[in-house]
């Protein structure tokens, strides 16, 4: 990269890392008031926490070496990372951004109810033996869905992370939710959001972050760059409004949560597509997201699930819906593949299924072998009078608001 270049991609390493405060509010908003500082906490941790093992082992198991499955040890503990370029520093901060918020959008579907302790025992593991190799197999160098090895028909297109952070996060969401059970008295009790304008709020900085997200995956200061930053947009909006149609259609109103949500939902779809599609698809992305995503929520109460904050629903199946709509939408004249829809038949669609697949089981089973061994040795969820208490008193001694 020339300078430029470098000082765009450390802006949007810098925007990126905004978005996980973002998240926490995001999150903090739709919780209840005993609750809202044990979200808080658990997101901002993730910046601390996994900042020091991402440098310390899972930037190298993720861009390391040139093997298909996982990195090696040739950037541990930080070694070599300057001595490679400024460019690659640059990469090596933006990268990092992504793997902190990786593991925290997890937060929002365990609201409520876990250990503080065990939920950092988890994102600890989860980030070195799931987020890394993922990482590594759809943007390592000798990635197989980065080099479309093996039985695939060409690279796996993950622009900004459809694949390696929304499904990735996703299906460890729903794992964990089936594992750790649902809050106390879910069903019977209402459990209303304490504070939407937090919501809110936290949406405007993850649609804000979210420009540094997608455009700095470009890493230049380019055409791409320009095309990812307005699709980007483009597909939050129309996110929004698919979200509020549907909604309105089958509840009867359209509301604040709605609206917020509905973005996010076009935000995560847009994700793997930002630098592969131009002309109207991201707004028809955002529609499909954003009504896809509500109506994705009936499967939680289908299958009994407490995903309290709506995590599988946003990010597991609107990352699922843009990874597999780069297959449908994806134009050459833009960049990469061509989809089914500007003349390159099924196979890029093909590829994409395959990789969402891919990362599901991957991730799916791991993160539920993580879950399980932690569940039974140290315990992912606090006591039922902790739970009672709220987490801001039985994990942290604090409280939000004072009498």
């Amino acid at each position: 990269m020339d300078s430029g270049n470098i000082a765009w991609v450390l802006t949007a390493a810098a925007l990126v890392a905004f978005m996980t405060p973002g998240l926490a509010f995001f999150y903090a908003g739709m919780v209840r008031s005993k609750n809202v500082l044990g979200m808080l906490i658990q997101n901002v941790f993730a910046m601390g926490l996994i900042s020091v093992l991402w440098v310390t082992i899972g930037f190298s198991l993720a861009f390391g070496g040139e093997s298909s499955l996982i990195g090696n040890f040739d950037y541990a503990f930080g070694y070599d990372i300057a001595e490679a370029g400024p460019d690659f520093m640059a990469f090596f901060a933006f990268q990092m951004m992504f793997a902190v918020i990786t593991p925290a959008l997890i937060t929002g579907a365990t609201a409520d109810r876990l250990k503080f302790g065990s939920y950092a025992l988890f994102i600890a593991v989860w980030s070195i033996i799931v987020y890394s190799p993922v990482a590594h197999w759809v943007w390592g160098a000798g990635g197989w869905l980065f080099e479309g090895k093996w039985f695939l028909n060409g690279e796996v297109q993950d622009f900004a992370g459809g694949a390696a952070i929304h499904i990735n996060a996703g299906i460890a969401a729903l794992v964990l939710v089936a594992v750790v059970g649902a809050r106390r008295s879910h069903g019977t009790e209402p459990m209303p959001p304490h504070n939407l304008p937090f919501t809110v709020l936290g949406t405007g900085i993850l649609w804000f972050g979210w420009f540094g997200f997608n455009a700095g995956s470009a890493l230049a200061a380019d055409g791409t760059a320009a095309q990812a930053l307005v699709n980007t947009h483009l597909a939050a909006a129309a996110g929004m409004l698919g979200w509020l149609v549907v909604e309105k259609m089958k509840a009867g109103h359209a509301t604040v949560l709605g609206a917020c949500s509905g973005a996010v939902a076009g935000l995560v779809a847009i994700t793997p597509c930002a630098g592969f599609v131009g002309d109207y698809s991201p707004v028809l992305i955002g529609l499909i997201a954003g009504a896809g995503c509500y109506l994705a929520l009936q499967v939680k109460e289908v299958l009994r699930l407490d995903d309290s904050l709506d995590v599988i629903a946003v990010h597991l199946v609107g990352g699922l819906i843009g990874t597999l709509l780069v297959g449908v939408f994806g134009d050459s004249e833009v960049n990469g593949r061509d989809g089914l829809f500007y003349g390159g038949g099924i196979d890029l669609l093909v590829d994409q299924f395959i990789g969402a697949v891919s990362v599901i089981v991957f991730s799916g089973v791991v993160t539920y072998v993580i879950a399980v061994a932690i569940d039974r040795t140290v315990g992912m969820r606090v006591d039922h009078d902790a739970e009672l208490e709220g987490l801001d008193q039985s994990q942290h001694a604090e409280s939000a608001y004072q009498a």
